[in-house]
């Protein structure tokens, strides 16, 4: 199953840093940020997760929860967030079943690049999976998207 634009969110309910549990029903009235990277400590995952964090204040700016998700344990997320000083939670898809709910799970068992802009009701409002596992939305474009959908 692939989920598109206009689409409600699959629900998340997952384990990740901070020692809880993140669902995306507790972000309803909020933007949402979702997105999905193949691995911790990885050289494009961390490219893409510090910018995003170097950015931070622009999602704050629109009012935006970044969730970053990806096939790694809690621990494994603790310690790539701490390494980085992450300011948003990466949870922990161990089995795998958001990402394929979400429609992003490659045909290596991995979860494809993607990110997915989710309003204040819990639909999907802009939506990209990358082809290639090297490419990253920039904060910009997703911050411009953001912006759109308060006009």
């Amino acid at each position: 199953m692939s989920i598109g634009v206009g689409d409600k969110a699959p629900p998340i309910e997952l384990p990740g840093t901070a020692g809880r549990t993140y669902r995306l029903s507790d972000f309803l009235g909020k933007i949402v940020v979702v997105v999905f990277y193949p691995g911790d400590n990885t050289p494009v995952c961390t490219r893409q997760l510090n910018a995003y964090n170097d950015e931070l204040a622009q999602f704050r700016d629109v009012d935006a929860q970044v969730l970053a998700i990806s096939a790694q344990d809690v621990v494994s997320h603790d310690d790539f967030a701490e390494r980085h000083g992450f300011g948003f939670p990466l949870l922990a898809d161990v089995d795998k079943e958001v990402a394929k709910a979400w429609g992003v799970l490659g045909p290596l068992g991995f979860p494809r690049r993607s990110v997915f802009i989710v309003d204040q009701q819990g639909v999907v409002r802009y939506a990209h999976r990358a082809l290639a596992g090297i490419t990253y939305r920039p904060v910009d474009e997703l911050v411009a998207a953001i912006r759109r959908l308060e006009a």
